[in-house]
């Protein structure tokens, strides 16, 4: 893992030019995440029951809750909420990295089909449940299972996704946008929009909200592996809502630095979650350093 990242900052200090503009682990965490977000805060942003309440209370769309499994018991009214709905995902509440979600697309008999065409009986879905409320996708010893709306993504990104929900990361600083990125799951990523686990990165230009660069694990790229799609120079549908949709999730927490992700609907921008150790593989993504970034905002406050 060290030599992972170790790679990773060396490639982008080669193509910022200039190291003294790249941000590194160290100096994030040191400089940014720890005397800016609070532990006792953390939960917030962790706990993605915590954050969609913060957030609704604001104003800020985030997916419908149908429901949520918090002990075992409650699970012998799965069949019962679950025929209730054509479509949905299946996610932990503390989870992380894309760990333990299940998108379902749809029904075949009394087998539920996800978006990447896996069947599910209900006693699969039953286990996975299970699973989420051990806690084994999650931080803690236990966890609490969502089942919730699926979105539905814009077209003009749907066609630059593989089989699953893409979303818009940014960065934010005491408020100010610092950079962002769009990610899209691969074949390789399994539909996830996990850029370690072979998601696509293509930054954005924050004043045109158009793709400008794209990286696939840690290498320049130009188009999608699996659909073959041009990645630069793609407008991101609903930019300045997207953007304002992310600031205003930073000043309803009470967390300083964070990353907060985003999906494009068909209707506007849909906040997925907020990240208090945002990566910083974005930077490489983007083809610039962030630490001057930094760096200026704090001058301008």
């Amino acid at each position: 893992m060290m030599n992972v990242l170790a790679g990773i900052l060396q490639r982008l200090r080669e193509l910022s030019g200039n190291a003294a503009k790249v941000l590194s682990m160290n100096q994030r965490n040191l400089e940014y995440i720890y005397p800016n977000n609070h532990r006792m805060h953390y939960p917030i942003a962790d706990n993605k029951l915590l954050t969609k309440e913060l957030l609704i209370k604001v104003g800020v769309k985030v997916p419908q809750t149908f429901v949520v499994y918090s002990y075992f018991y409650e699970l012998r009214n799965l069949d019962r909420d679950l025929a209730l709905h054509s479509e949905f995902v299946i996610k932990p509440a503390k989870g992380s990295g894309g760990g333990g979600i299940i998108v379902i697309a749809g029904k075949d008999g009394d087998q539920w089909i996800s978006v990447g065409g896996t069947r599910y009986s209900p006693q699969e879905l039953r286990r996975h449940i299970g699973d989420i409320l051990f806690g084994i996708h999650s931080f803690g010893l236990s966890d609490q299972a969502i089942v919730e709306q699926r979105i539905r993504q814009h077209p003009a990104i749907e066609r630059l996704s593989a089989g699953g929900l893409a979303d818009v990361r940014i960065i934010l600083y005491n408020e100010v946008v610092i950079m962002s990125m769009i990610r899209l799951p691969t074949s390789i990523s399994e539909g996830r929009a996990n850029l370690h686990q072979g998601a696509v990165g293509a930054g954005i230009d924050l004043k045109s909200g158009k793709t400008t660069s794209a990286s696939l694990q840690g290498a320049p790229t130009t188009h999608h592996p699996d659909i073959g799609c041009e990645l630069i120079g793609v407008g991101i549908p609903f930019w300045n809502e997207v953007l304002e949709a992310g600031m205003r999730a930073a000043k309803a927490i009470p967390l300083r630095y964070i990353g907060v992700d985003v999906a494009v609907s068909v209707h506007g921008p849909v906040i997925l979650e907020i990240n208090v150790r945002p990566g910083i593989e974005i930077q490489n993504v983007n083809r610039r350093g962030m630490r001057d970034i930094l760096q200026a905002s704090e001058m301008t406050r």
